[in-house]
């Protein structure tokens, strides 16, 4: 080998001696910071292979210019070949991790313990927050229960969540829930090639149009439950009770704070100001936006079309008991006749008018049916009846 090659060997080796420094240096700093927090020994090493076993590793591949790497690789072995590789990055997938395995995938990837502890409990609003190079984006998921019959006990709106930590090398999704299964949006990444070769954050477009049509499927198949609602509430049948409208209230209610306040969230990554996400993903982002900006306008014309509902069948129940009263009044009314009469006849004085007259119980009788039938007649036509 010649002098110079020699030389340029040397220095190739010195350069990637010093990006692997400037690696470990970048980690050692989160995972000191979590070995305190958490009381892992620093001498321990960050991860092994029986910290994967039986995790809640849902999948892990690594993708080199969009296309998935073969092979099986635990998180460790996927970044430290993301890193190895140029237009590389890791998408880690998770569902409901204990706090020892978030810890691990922390130290791991150098991950801040603030999001790291709000991805182990989830409930969190969504958000969109930075922690040095890392983002973290919460997002909340929905999806319908079908149910064959609107009680007062139905559940309408499942609700989840959904964690994503994206990184210059890595993307990682943390599911808490069913709500949003993502082997399908892997799946069909997988077959875009161009566009997964765009990065993590188009992992983070894929998950986050599927969370958000989710939403536009949910708030249709919801506008069918209230079309049946609004129908039963003014019909003649007894159906439809305050209950069950009030009970669609709620789940609308729960509905309503999994979609409205991922709209700050969008607007930071469509911004033009956005220097972080690729601009043909925001491009993306932004039709995802449209979608989100539509759920948002349905679900509020929804919780205000309920409470026109629930105030018009409230109003409904106080004219049926108006009805029921007036009924009530009418029938008491006719039998006041029969009352007053016989209540007079029955008080046995010797000296009343025709006591003692023969036809005088056909004549009494005959006046009492004769009111009765008059203030019958009365209160039919005025619609007491």
């Amino acid at each position: 080998m010649s002098e110079s090659n020699v030389h340029r060997s040397r220095s190739a080796s010195l350069k990637g001696a010093g990006v692997n420094r400037s690696l470990s240096r970048a980690w050692t700093a989160p995972v000191r910071a979590m070995t305190r927090i958490l009381g892992t020994p620093e001498g321990t090493p960050a991860s092994s292979g029986q910290e994967w076993k039986g995790s809640a590793v849902v999948d892990c591949g690594v993708y080199v210019e969009g296309r998935r790497e073969p092979g099986e690789f635990n998180p460790e072995e996927a970044l430290a070949e993301a890193c190895g590789r140029d237009d590389a990055f890791v998408w880690l997938g998770l569902h409901e991790p204990s706090e020892q395995e978030m810890a691990a995938i922390a130290r791991t990837y150098g991950l801040h313990e603030l999001a790291v502890e709000d991805a182990v409990k989830g409930e969190q609003r969504p958000k969109l927050e930075q922690f040095g190079a890392v983002h973290f984006l919460v997002l909340r998921t929905a999806r319908y229960v079908p149910h064959g019959e609107l009680t007062e006990n139905s559940q309408i709106v499942e609700t989840g969540y959904m964690m994503l930590f994206v990184g210059d090398r890595f993307v990682i999704t943390v599911r808490h829930g069913d709500a949003a299964r993502l082997a399908p949006v892997r799946a069909e990444m997988e077959e875009r090639s161009d566009l997964l070769a765009q990065g993590p954050w188009a992992v983070a477009y894929a998950v986050t149009d599927r969370v958000v049509d989710q939403y536009v499927s949910v708030a249709d198949q919801v506008e069918a439950d209230l079309d049946v609602i609004e129908e039963a509430a003014f019909s003649r049948d007894k159906g439809s009770p305050v209950q069950a409208i009030y009970q669609m209230k709620r789940e609308i209610v729960e509905f309503r704070r999994a979609v409205l306040p991922l709209q700050r969230p969008l607007a930071t990554i469509t911004s033009s100001q956005n220097r972080i996400v690729p601009k043909e993903i925001r491009r993306y982002f932004r039709d995802v936006q449209d979608h989100l900006t539509r759920t948002v306008e349905q679900v509020s014309s929804y919780d205000d079309l309920l409470n026109t509902i629930l105030q018009a069948r409230l109003a409904q129940v106080t004219v049926d008991q108006n009805n029921d009263m007036r009924k009530i009044a009418s029938w008491a009314g006719i039998a006041t006749v029969w009352t007053a009469i016989a209540g007079v006849y029955g008080m046995n004085f010797d000296y009343m008018p025709e006591t003692h007259w023969v036809y005088g119980y056909p004549v009494v009788a005959t006046v009492m049916l004769a009111f009765t039938f008059f203030l019958y007649r009365t209160f039919r036509r005025n619609g007491w009846l």
